[in-house]
């Protein structure tokens, strides 16, 4: 299995840290040239690896990590995301909803990747919570997920477990996952809010 995070913003750093705390290779893309983000790759851990955008996406589990706004621009690096997964890791202030054409915005962000199964997640904590350590004290930091694909998210619950996380599955995204996401000015009761599991 291969992995990559198309954004280093603070978002896309923050998972780069977990990936890199687990000593797992993850490849990382912007829109610009690998060699002007390359030195904070490396100061983030030698298994973050700069990649263009065309390499990145060819990994089989991408975390979506751009402005919201960006996604379209993403979705055109292929002609087809079939077998791939992909996390939305982004939240969008777009307003009013209808700008959305009434669906929750993963379900508007996974109408543009033809082919992909479709996974919210990793969204709901604020940049600089998603960069420390899900482990404290023997408990572990949750992370949201749902998904309208079957199975989907209980494969992105086990990276998520390997990353040191504890998923709780909120099943589809316009039922529980909507409590994370963003409709017009308001946002789901469960964003921004950093709770912890004992995990066995």
């Amino acid at each position: 299995m291969t992995y990559a995070i198309i954004g280093f913003g603070d978002i896309g750093q923050a998972l780069a840290r977990a990936f890199a705390r687990n000593g797992v290779e993850v490849s990382v893309a912007t829109t610009r040239d690998p060699e002007s983000f390359a030195s904070a790759a490396a100061a983030i851990g030698p298994t973050i690896l700069p990649k263009t955008l065309a390499e990145a996406v060819e990994a089989d589990t991408i975390f979506l990590a751009v402005r919201f706004e960006s996604h379209r621009d993403v979705a055109n690096a292929l002609p087809s995301w079939k077998g791939k997964t992909i996390i939305d890791a982004m939240n969008t202030f777009a307003d009013p909803v209808e700008e959305l054409s009434g669906l929750p915005s993963s379900a508007f962000v996974a109408k543009a990747f033809s082919g992909a199964r479709l996974v919210k997640g990793f969204n709901h904590l604020l940049a600089g919570t998603l960069a420390e350590d899900p482990n404290v004290k023997g408990d572990r930091r949750v992370v949201f997920l749902s998904s309208d694909e079957e199975g989907a998210a209980e494969t992105v619950g086990a990276l998520a477990k390997q990353l040191g996380f504890a998923p709780v599955n909120l099943g589809k995204l316009g039922e529980g996952g909507a409590l994370v996401q963003a409709r017009g000015k308001s946002w789901g009761p469960l964003i921004f809010q950093d709770l912890f599991k004992k995990e066995p």
